[in-house]
């Protein structure tokens, strides 16, 4: 699971990656961290990390029915995304979607007691 020393990360989905990354970087003081494709990119300032997921983004994909209000989500990263899983279910927790597979990694979506959603992220290797 992510630890207290490691950035907060934000999802936000857009529909324009590069205009997202001018626009943080120009205007609100971000820095870009990555940007290794057209689909992605993440900016910081701060302990926050924004992720700048495009349509073509793994984290862009439709939220399943009844997974929350919208797409935007916290998103914590974990490094063996199936023992988190199993972890979680045994604590008596369901999830909200699927794994999905994607160029950055592979993902699983659940809610809170509120419907917010929360991603946990497994980067690829």
């Amino acid at each position: 699971m992510t630890t207290p020393e490691q950035f907060a990360s934000v999802r936000y989905v857009v529909d324009d990656v590069q205009a997202a990354v001018d626009f943080y970087t120009t205007h609100l003081g971000f820095t870009l961290r990555s940007h290794p494709a057209p689909a992605f990119a993440d900016v910081t300032r701060g302990p926050l990390r924004l992720l700048l997921s495009g349509p073509a983004s793994s984290g862009a994909r439709v939220t399943p029915s009844g997974a929350g209000a919208g797409r935007n989500r916290i998103h914590l990263i974990v490094y063996d995304l199936d023992k988190e899983i199993d972890r979680l279910r045994d604590a008596g927790l369901s999830f909200s979607s699927d794994v999905v597979s994607g160029p950055g990694g592979r993902q699983i979506l659940l809610t809170d007691p509120a419907d917010n959603l929360i991603e946990l992220f497994e980067p690829a290797h």
